[in-house]
């Protein structure tokens, strides 16, 4: 008999099938369904980054900003050095209206990462 997760009889690789899944769905533009897939992972395993990291996408792509603002923080707790989680809470930020933060996190991408397109939003000039 197969391995399982707690008491919902699913196998991890059902939990790599939906995480699959779910990176589609973004793709396909239906960051809802994702981050249901999403949730039924992170509940089995919330240590999880990279399914937090695409959640927290799924949730920006869908406008649940202070969603994304949290799974992208808990990300950067794990992973300081991520320069897109960074990137991409500064983008969060910026929705929300809080240019100050957000270039904090930009400038932080860049630093972490010479991306041309994180060079450009980290406004150093300024």
């Amino acid at each position: 008999m197969p391995e399982t997760s707690g008491s919902t009889g699913r196998t991890p690789e059902t939990h790599v099938i939906d995480f699959r899944a779910a990176e589609q769905l973004l793709e396909a533009r239906d960051p809802r369904g994702a981050v249901k897939l999403l949730d039924q992972v992170i509940a089995e395993h919330p240590e999880n980054t990279a399914a937090r990291l695409l959640r927290a996408r799924a949730f920006f792509a869908a406008a649940q900003l202070r969603p994304a603002e949290l799974e992208f923080t808990i990300v950067l707790e794990r992973e300081p050095d991520n320069a897109f989680a960074h990137f991409a809470l500064a983008r969060t930020y910026e929705r929300q209206g809080r240019p100050v933060q957000a270039r904090r996190h930009f400038r932080l991408a860049a630093a972490l990462d010479p991306n041309p397109q994180y060079l450009q939003r980290a406004d150093f000039d300024a």
